[in-house]
């Protein structure tokens, strides 16, 4: 494995923006009326009387689970607008704002301000008059960049407020440091890697990816990844080119492509710092890089497989930060929220949450294990890999080379005395049958399964081989979910649906009085997505003796989720309530479920 300090790296090998402090919890004061000065960016906007403590406290949630400055939280949260966060921190610290849209700095100015500083407090310099330096900032409280920037230049620092996203827009654009640009100075050599065919040396690839401008290119290519908060990166082989894809909010977008000559040396290079062989191109492979940011590791999980034109590489990027991702924050509906609480005050039994890959199942798990965890239970868990570590949980991999399958490694738990077991998924019947052997010796057992709905996860399981009457004497609870994409809050515009796409839900023209939906647009905040985040739609189906007689009857799927219908709303109704919050839109909702059929 190969591990990445990015506080150390040079400034041209990354654009991406790196938090470098947390807001610390604020104490607001008073004094015989007048306000009380108080460095600390929450505190002076509830100072300012501009947000409430509830939204401080939602946006300080929201920053520990995606490591984003509080400023941008709290935009993102739609708790205020950028003008009124400028001129609530403009009065509080008595500084000027100003807006950046536009603005073209001299490159004198511009030289006058190392990169390096640029980059890690986020502020640029945008005039120069008479020794005094105006350096734009969007947090107030980074002294540390005005006295930096005084201490390498000479100048007076006059301090400017503006927002942070215009600001990393500005610098982008000022300092021009983009994968284009990197790539544009990247001519082909003399080799010619363009043949798929083709035999490489193993040391003129070694020569290769040593190379800076080589290394700095892969660098670049994780970094915009990070910074853009893509799951995946994917870098795919063709005839004639290598195109590199981020997976954003469930969707592949398109960069900039790199040079065809240089496709075999960015493969070798990403498995060289995966801890891979670079030796095996006709062989699938896995690997594992950690990068260490300020406030935050990422860890990326490699897969390198043949192709006719040579190696596709996936990375996927595992922000360890998911891990402070409450239940509350998950998008349950309140009613789903109370009664999958439920389900974790059972003492035994096993809960399962299905649905596709990418569909947010283990972060459900994990958000569970955090909510129940206490040092009064031991918990143990066994996944393929182990994606996030948590304190206080002993967290096992599965390593088939070496005999630790699910199945193997599920019965050695079981001799461990745990009070709690999460089992990465049921993938066969022997794994499935210890599972249940444990629920009904008196364990919690949480797991996962691919399937469609609720309901299929018990034909699933009867499919697998488990007897009808294990399945109704141990399941407890089984929670389907989807990824949905968050509207923009930023740019999302108010549209009046027709009926057809009323009937998709089974609604009408009158159920949508009074209601304001909101389709996607796009705009600079988003990234002319449309979208910001995902949030999840679920159904959850919990076991009664009329559902436990069904499942000895093996009944099917379908009249299992009619019997439920009672106490269960579809992922589909659950969207519809997103959609009349104006959390998501018609498109995504009808994109990621499937319409509730329940005829035999």
């Amino acid at each position: 494995m190969y591990e990445i300090d990015w506080t150390s790296l040079s400034p041209t090998d990354f654009p991406v923006e790196l938090p470098t402090r947390r807001p610390r919890v604020p104490r607001p004061a008073k004094a015989g009326g007048r306000k009380v000065f108080n460095p600390d960016l929450g505190s002076a906007l509830l100072e300012e009387e501009t947000i409430t403590l509830t939204q401080f406290e939602e946006a300080l949630n929201h920053q520990q689970s995606t490591g984003k400055p509080l400023d941008q939280c709290l935009l993102e949260l739609n708790h205020l607008s950028e003008e009124t966060l400028l001129k609530a921190l403009s009065n509080h610290f008595n500084l000027p704002w100003q807006r950046l849209n536009g603005t073209q700095v001299p490159q004198d100015v511009l030289a006058c301000v190392p990169l390096e500083i640029v980059q890690e407090h986020t502020c640029m310099p945008i005039g120069q008059e008479n020794g005094f330096l105006t350096l734009a900032l969007s947090d107030p409280t980074e002294t540390d960049a005005i006295q930096e920037v005084q201490f390498s230049t000479g100048y007076q620092v006059r301090p400017v407020l503006c927002s942070r996203r215009e600001l990393l827009k500005t610098i982008e654009k000022s300092y021009d440091i983009t994968v284009e640009r990197l790539l544009a100075g990247m001519a082909p050599g003399d080799d010619d890697f363009d043949s798929p065919a083709e035999e490489y040396f193993i040391h003129d690839l070694e020569e290769r990816v040593a190379e800076p401008t080589l290394i700095n290119l892969v660098n670049l290519i994780i970094s915009q990844g990070i910074q853009e908060g893509a799951s995946d990166i994917h870098i795919e082989p063709f005839e004639r080119e290598v195109k590199v894809k981020y997976r954003v909010d469930g969707i592949l977008q398109e960069t900039a492509p790199p040079p065809k000559h240089l496709q075999a040396a960015i493969s070798s290079r990403i498995k060289i710092m995966a801890g891979m062989d670079i030796a095996k191109r006709h062989e699938p492979q896995d690997g594992h890089i950690r990068i260490n940011l300020p406030n935050a590791q990422v860890d990326i999980r490699v897969s390198s497989l043949p192709t006719v034109f040579g190696e596709s590489i996936v990375m996927r990027l595992l922000n360890k930060s998911a891990t402070r991702v409450s239940l509350e924050e998950l998008g349950f509906s309140p009613d789903n929220y109370n009664r999958y609480s439920q389900l974790l005050d059972r003492s035994y039994g096993i809960v399962l949450v299905t649905g596709p890959t990418g569909s947010g199942k283990s972060t459900t798990l994990y958000a569970t294990l955090n909510k129940i965890y206490t040092p009064e239970k031991k918990i143990i868990t066994i996944e393929d890999p182990v994606e996030y570590q948590m304190d206080g949980i002993n967290q096992i991999p599965v390593r088939e080379a070496r005999g630790m399958t699910f199945a193997s490694g599920l019965r050695a738990i079981l001799r461990q005395d745990p009070d709690i077991l999460m089992v990465g998924e049921i993938r066969d019947l022997e794994t499935a049958e210890i599972a249940i052997r444990g629920a009904l010796t008196g364990h919690l057992i949480f797991s996962t399964l691919h399937t469609n709905d609720a309901a299929s996860a018990v034909t699933r399981l009867i499919d697998m081989g488990v007897e009808p009457f294990l399945i109704a004497s141990s399941l407890q609870g089984v929670v389907a979910q989807r990824l949905v994409r968050r509207l923009c809050p930023a740019c999302k515009e108010a549209f009046t649906p027709d009926s057809s796409l009323l009937n998709q839900f089974g609604k009408t023209p009158k159920d949508a009085e009074g209601i304001t939906f909101y389709k996607a647009v796009g705009c600079e905040a988003c990234r002319n997505r449309g979208y910001a985040g995902r949030v999840a739609v679920s159904e959850l189906l919990m076991m009664n003796d009329d559902l436990q007689r069904a499942i000895l009857n093996r009944e099917s799927s379908i009249t299992i989720k009619k019997m439920a219908r009672n106490k269960m709303h579809t992922m589909r109704e659950e969207g519809w309530e997103k959609i009349c919050k104006g959390v998501a839109s018609f498109d995504d909702v009808l994109r990621t479920t499937q319409l509730d059929s329940f005829e035999d």
